[in-house]
This record gives C-alpha cells, sequence and structure tokens, in this order.
C-alpha cells in the first residue's frame, strides 16, 4: 500500500530529469574564445574569399613577396644583408661612405634595412668585375676576407639628403681646409696617426688594425689627406668613430675618441688632428687604428712609415 503511494512520486521525478537533460542537449553552452582580447584585437578581419578564389592568407602571399634588389643576390658589386648589419657597417666593409649606399639604393630610412635585402655597394656605372680584377692584381699586404665585394668609390660628391647619423658634437671649432685631391688608384702618402707605442699589433680574425697607447685627449690625426665619410658613434665596438676616405682604393677608422673634430663631408689633410683620443667603447685609454683596402682591413705596419 504504502508503496503504491511512493511508485508515482519516483515516475514523476524521473520525468523532470528526462526533460532537463534534453533541454540541455538542445540549449548548448556556447565554446568560450580564449584568445586574449588584446591580441584578439591586432588580427586583421578575415577577407571574404571570392568563389573558387584561393584561401592562402595574405600573411603568407607578403612573405613569399621578394625583398628589394633579390634579383642582384650573388653579382658582383651588390652585398645581401644579413642579421645585426647596418649601413654604417656595410659602408665600412666595402670600402663606401653609407650615405652614397643609401642614394644608390634610394633608401627612404637609412635606419630601416631587411635581412635578405641586396644593396649595390659599387657605384653605378662601374664594371665591377674589373674592380674585382684589379683588386687582386694590385694587392700588396694581407687581407682579412669579409663578407663585402671588392669596391672601387666614385669622386667625393655632396651627401645625399639622409636622416642623420649618431654624431658627437665638435669639442673645438676648426679653421677651415683646403678641399683635398679628388680620389684616385694612387697610394696614400702615410703618417702615423697617434705618438704612443703600439699595444696590439694587426692580427687576422682578431684585431682588425693597431691598439696605439696615449692619454685622454692625446691629438688623435689624420694618416693621409681625404674626405671624412662618418662621423659618430652608431658602430657598435668602435665607440666615438672617424672613417675618412683617401681614394678609390683606401679608407682609415679611428675609433675609441673622446671627442671628435671633424664632421662628414668635410676635406682633411695628413697630419690634420680629427678627434682626441679616449676609452669610449673600450677598457682603457686607446686609438684602435685601421687601414682598410677596398673594405677589406690590412696591416696598417706595412703601409706606415717607419718611426
Amino acid at each position: 500500500m504504502r508503496l503504491a503511494r511512493i511508485l508515482p512520486q519516483l515516475c514523476l521525478a524521473c520525468g523532470v530529469l528526462l526533460l532537463a537533460g534534453c533541454a540541455a542537449t538542445r540549449n548548448k553552452a556556447p565554446v568560450e574564445d580564449r584568445l586574449p582580447q588584446h591580441a584578439a584585437s591586432r588580427l586583421p578581419p578575415a577577407p571574404a574569399a571570392a568563389p573558387g578564389a584561393d584561401s592562402a592568407s595574405p600573411a603568407i602571399a607578403d612573405a613569399a613577396k621578394p625583398l628589394p634588389g633579390a634579383e642582384n643576390a650573388g653579382k658582383p658589386g651588390y652585398y645581401t644583408v644579413k642579421p645585426g648589419d647596418t649601413l654604417i657597417r656595410i659602408g665600412l666593409d666595402n670600402g663606401q661612405n653609407w650615405r652614397d649606399v643609401v642614394r644608390w639604393n634610394s633608401i627612404d630610412n637609412p635606419n630601416l634595412i631587411e635581412v635578405g635585402q641586396v644593396l649595390r655597394v659599387l657605384p653605378p656605372q662601374t664594371d665591377a668585375a674589373a674592380v674585382a680584377a684589379r683588386g687582386i692584381a694590385a694587392a700588396k699586404v694581407e687581407a682579412k676576407p669579409l663578407d663585402g665585394k671588392p669596391t672601387a668609390a666614385a669622386a667625393a660628391a655632396p651627401a645625399a639628403s639622409a636622416a642623420s647619423a649618431p654624431a658627437v658634437a665638435a669639442a673645438t671649432a676648426q679653421t677651415p681646409q683646403p678641399p683635398p685631391s679628388p680620389p684616385s688608384d694612387d697610394e696614400p702618402n702615410w703618417a702615423w696617426p697617434a705618438s704612443g707605442a703600439v699595444l696590439a699589433g694587426f692580427d687576422e680574425g682578431r684585431q682588425k688594425g693597431l691598439a696605439i697607447a696615449g692619454k685622454a685627449g692625446d691629438p688623435v690625426l689624420a694618416a693621409a689627406d681625404g674626405r671624412v665619410v662618418y662621423a659618430g658613434s652608431g658602430l657598435r665596438g668602435y665607440g666615438n668613430l672617424v672613417i675618412v676616405k683617401h681614394n678609390n682604393t683606401y679608407l682609415t677608422a679611428y675609433a675609441h675618441n673622446q671627442a671628435l673634430l671633424v664632421k662628414e663631408d668635410q676635406g682633411v689633410r695628413r697630419g690634420q688632428k680629427i678627434a682626441e683620443m679616449g676609452s669610449s667603447d673600450a677598457e682603457r685609454v686607446q686609438l684602435h687604428f685601421e687601414i682598410r683596402r677596398q673594405g677589406k682591413p690590412v696591416d696598417p705596419a706595412r703601409l706606415l712609415p717607419q718611426r
């Protein structure tokens, strides 16, 4: 009798549970989008694909787009940008004024170059094969091979308009100097850039030039007539740096200065004071001096006069 009273209640409860389960099945909860809101806001809207069109991502299409100058990769007179490269470094390693590289390649922003981009590092209308052959035939000193190609620069010309490279303010006003002779292939009349003792000599693969001792503020002199193609601190490891181009073949670099006394595109004479010795980006006061032949470091001791 008691079981007869409970049985209808149990059937009613089972029916309620069954209906609730069916309702849950019909009204399934939405899947939660766990992509952070700030990340989702950066995603571009998906374009509507035309019927029969390829639905490949635009990002993939952009990745497949060739970089500027890619058709010249591997050709003489061209350089492929590598990770860590800057235009100042590329100019130094190829014996060129970085501003000329900007102009030859129509670069809008010198601070933005891409890995894999191919840059012209010889003046237009230059026979790169002839330059390379002349460099091999005329080599007189050992040179450390770098990634850059042998090059020859055009006669010094007004720099193209471009973003200014980092520079150190001149410590003293300079007396205007007469412009040097036009660049040529003649051997420069070399002079020592500082009077101190040599702390470390040229060592292929380790030391690209000479380390010359001195005191802070000692004069740093131009090693030959030429024109300043860089004066600043934008090349890591060199501190306050001056680069002078002497002719179509040679340039010199003067690093770790405490003050720079010349500006880019300024003509200088052999023995002219162009900087003051310092310890910028170095452990002690010294002058790091390089001679580069068509962009490749050579032993300065084999070119400088005997003391």
